[in-house]
């Protein structure tokens, strides 16, 4: 590793944190754009694997690698890691390129050198995807029987905000239960959720128990797709809980990042439903725990190599 130091610039020191693949300036982005690098769905007894953009990756690379010390990395070193992942420079640059654009990364020179380095933007969305992983986890065990509910009501001249709005919602975690109702389980902070939207005269946010004649299982299976749900970590676990993941990967860099993409992806599709309203044998539970042993089997060794690869500055 090629470390310089400069008061005017920035310190590396590995943490192992996750990451969000946000592409948008907003706290939450368009989920057209989002989902479209989320995992692959074949038919439905042969789900496909994952397929991943490398905006993904490069911020899971990233969230591991720079996050927690603010590290700046030279664009030469994402650049050689990538092509581990036969990501063409052309494609590197370009991502890194938007990723500034976008207020999600800043320029520091060091002669002819560039170095990337997070805005507190992005340190605040890679934050929240260690916290979905690390806090949250897969499977809501400790959920307490009531629901957020928001409703809303705009008008056929509002389309594309209506559309902005219930994307946003399914980001969050939110279902639709009717036309105008959507639900997600547990108390939700919604605070930003509507940033930059004006519906705040149309939006109406409350938390509910359900009565009967309304079931909690029924809103479950009225508000989410579960089936595509489980899907997701089954193909997660097709993936990942082989004796030998990704055997043709060059190195454990490569599974690592692979990995950390897959598993955010996955976590930030699920509405973090009930445990107590879904089967028993719901793939989830058994696609953490295979995250959280590939993720520490992975994790040394994809150090040395990035030790052996990374140029940082340090303050």
């Amino acid at each position: 590793m090629s470390v310089y130091v400069n008061s005017d610039q920035f310190v590396h020191i590995h943490a192992l944190s996750l990451v969000t693949y946000l592409t948008s300036v907003n706290y939450v982005p368009d989920i057209r754009r989002v989902y479209a690098s989320g995992v692959t769905i074949g038919g439905e007894d042969e789900p496909a694997a994952p397929s991943t953009r490398p905006q993904s990756l490069i911020f899971s690379f990233l969230g591991i690698y720079a996050l927690d010390h603010g590290g700046a990395i030279a664009s030469g070193s994402v650049i050689e890691v990538f092509a581990r992942l036969d990501v063409s420079e052309e494609a590197v640059r370009s991502t890194l390129a938007r990723m500034v654009k976008r207020n999600l990364l800043t320029r520091h020179r060091r002669g002819r050198k560039a170095y990337l380095g997070l805005t507190p933007h992005a340190v605040a969305v890679l934050q929240d995807g260690r916290r979905r992983v690390w806090e949250t986890g897969a499977v809501n065990r400790d959920w307490d029987g009531t629901w957020t509910v928001v409703g809303f009501s705009l008008p056929d001249s509002r389309r594309s905000t209506r559309h902005d709005l219930r994307s946003r919602l399914i980001w969050a975690g939110f279902g639709p239960v009717q036309s105008g109702l959507w639900i997600a389980p547990g108390a939700k902070d919604v605070t930003g959720l509507f940033d930059s939207l004006d519906v705040d005269d149309h939006v109406t946010v409350l938390t509910a128990s359900a009565y009967k004649p309304t079931e909690a299982a029924d809103l479950v299976a009225k508000a989410f797709d579960i089936e595509q749900i489980a899907r997701r970590y089954r193909a997660f676990l097709a993936r990942w809980d082989v004796p030998r993941p990704l055997p043709d990967a060059p190195d454990d860099l490569v599974r690592q990042l692979l990995l950390h993409t897959d598993w955010l992806q996955l976590v930030r599709q699920d509405p973090h439903l009930p445990a107590e309203h879904l089967p028993p044998d719901w793939p989830a539970i058994r696609a953490e725990q295979v995250f959280h042993t590939r993720a520490a089997g992975y994790e040394r060794p994809a150090r040395e190599v990035a030790d052996g690869v990374l140029d940082m500055l340090i303050p």
